[in-house]
């Protein structure tokens, strides 16, 4: 789906994508109505020639034809439902896996204005519903197909009963679209507030810890409780208009099922039609209410599955934080990576040339432009002036998905996923790697002798059952597993003791060598390992050498540094 994606392409996709299960739900769901159409008519047939006229034999044989009808009846429901059922759920595992492909896709942008809680509804809550529409979409097409049989069967009994009906279940389908327009607009808002509940609520779970250490349980339950009634409102509205239309759907199909009973008993008074007519004709008024609620019902899942299906469209067709590029770095990468003239959020003029395996620290004295120089190094952002390059090729021009294979940017704040030690170590390592040298370097194999399990062990969700250095050291071992040609680190042990430090920073080394490898840190263990350290002061080059010479000689790099 691209970037002009609709709410009705994306219905359109889910019915076309299951067109074989949905086909044979409708015509197993239109031969069981088919056949409850001509139950009533079998039993006016049984009355005229074996009931009104003693006929042993043909009233034995009428009633093996009925149970041949109820037999076809009971199959043809049996797996219409279930080809029905295939079709929906099939269509909601494939819009849930197009979603996730948007969100995690290289160029990014589908999380931007959006909380976790809010995309992980429309992923599961509003996909759900676009794909419950195939099997509405089933049920309507048999319902169809039962209304009109109703009536020609009728038509062929009544020629007034059958106009009637002819007549009036199309205008009592239109109005049953008419009605179902307030119960799409409150189904997109109730839809809307349960996206901010659930993204409320994963915010107060992520920040648990954080809340209780500041005595704000008070606030975070007040704020939460205020937001979730929001939903419930909605809910409770969406709800009303859904009771609203069915009910009066309802009302209106008995009063139609009434007129039909009224002018057929006319005719029986009139002798225009016999007692076996008489008996199939109020046999189907019965039966038409049937596919007239059905259709009803259907008008309601289209609401539905239309407002879900224009908050998955937004979705999909976020513009990304960047524009893609189409072409390839060289592989293997060299590992060469150039500022040039970069200008972006405080940096200025900033010219750098990272060599091809170098181990290089990088020390900025301003949080905010270390952030710029990160968005700019993994091409979250494209720089306001100026260019970065990777072995000659401007990040711009190079595809999204080829930039992140050959460079790594692994963030201060990368977080941790639910499962075992080891699943989080591999995550992003490829097939087949040994992720051991990986953390052996970032001193993993002693969180992994304090987890319960080892590396088999589960870490919790966010990696909540361990420690805030064992979560960096951690993360620090995926990115190393990773093997990237280039990999850039953004404070990796702020949370790590002394002694600890020193070993990573002597196993990151080895690890990384013959590699290029980028840390932005102010951790002087780190820095004393690398080949050369830039300062970046008032978000220019200020200065560069080795680590001992400028704690010697930068009064600034020495108070960052040190201080």
């Amino acid at each position: 789906m691209g970037a002009d994606t609709s709410g009705r392409d994306v219905i359109r996709r889910a019915v076309r994508g299951q067109r074989g299960d949905v086909v044979a739900g409708s015509l197993l769901g239109s031969a069981h109505q088919l056949c409850e159409a001509l139950v009533p008519v079998l039993i006016g047939v049984v009355v005229d020639r074996a009931v009104a006229r003693p006929d042993a034999g043909a009233l034995g044989a009428w009633l093996v034809v009925l149970a041949l009808v109820y037999a076809v009846l009971s199959y043809g429901f049996r797996f219409g439902a279930k080809a029905g059922e295939r079709a929906a759920e099939q269509a909601g595992h494939e819009l849930r896996m197009d979603l996730v492909r948007r969100i995690l896709a290289p160029r990014g942008g589908a999380e931007a204005g959006r909380p976790p809680g809010a995309l992980v509804n429309v992923a599961t809550e509003d996909a759900r519903r676009v794909g419950a529409f195939n099997m509405a979409l089933t049920m309507g097409v048999a319902a169809v197909v039962g209304a009109v049989a109703g009536a020609v069967l009728l038509l062929r009994a009544s020629v007034p009963l059958g106009l009637l009906v002819l007549l009036g279940a199309p205008a009592l389908m239109a109005l049953g679209h008419f009605l179902a327009r307030p119960l799409e607009a409150r189904s997109e808002a109730e839809q809307e507030r349960a996206a901010d509940a659930s993204g409320v609520a994963a915010d107060l779970v992520a920040g648990v810890r954080v809340l209780k250490g500041l005595r704000a349980e008070a606030a975070a339950v007040a704020r939460y409780r205020g937001t979730s009634q929001g939903a419930r409102a909605a809910s409770v509205r969406a709800a009303r208009a859904a009771a609203l239309q069915t009910g009066l759907m309802l009302t209106l199909t008995g009063l139609f099922i009434a007129l039909v009973a009224l002018v057929g008993a006319r005719l029986v008074l009139s002798d225009s039609i016999g007692l076996g007519a008489l008996v199939s004709a109020v046999g189907l008024a019965l039966f038409l209410p049937g596919p007239v609620a059905t259709l009803a019902w259907v008008g309601a899942e289209l609401a539905k599955a239309r407002a879900s299906a224009t908050r998955i469209a937004q979705v999909l067709s976020s513009p990304g934080e960047v524009a893609g590029g189409t072409a390839e770095p060289a592989l293997p990468t060299v590992g060469e990576v150039r500022l040039r003239a970069l200008a972006h959020d405080g940096l200025r003029d900033l010219d750098l040339t990272v060599r091809a395996g170098e181990h290089l620290g990088v020390v900025v004295t301003d949080p905010a432009h270390a952030a710029a120089l990160l968005h700019c190094l993994a091409r979250r952002r494209d720089p306001d002036a100026g260019v970065v390059e990777l072995d000659g090729v401007p990040l711009a021009e190079l595809a999204p998905e080829a930039l992140r294979a050959a460079v790594l940017v692994a963030d201060h704040d990368a977080q941790l996923f639910d499962g075992t030690l080891l699943e989080n170590v591999t995550a992003a390592a490829p097939e087949g790697t040994d992720p051991r040298a990986a953390m052996e370097a970032a001193a993993v194999d002693e969180v992994a002798s304090a987890v319960d399990g080892g590396v088999d062990g589960r870490i919790g969700e966010r990696g909540s059952a361990l420690s805030g250095g064992q979560r960096q050291r951690v993360a620090l071992a995926r990115a190393l597993a990773a093997g990237r040609g280039v990999l850039v680190v953004h404070d990796p042990t702020t949370a790590v003791d002394a002694a600890t430090e020193a070993r990573i920073a002597a196993g990151v080394r080895r690890h990384r060598e013959g590699r290029t490898t980028v840390l932005v840190t102010s951790s002087p263990a780190l820095l004393a390992a690398t080949d050369r350290v830039v300062l970046i002061d008032g978000g220019a080059l200020a200065a560069e050498g080795a680590h001992d010479e400028l704690v010697r000689d930068h009064p600034v790099y020495r108070s960052v540094v040190l201080t």
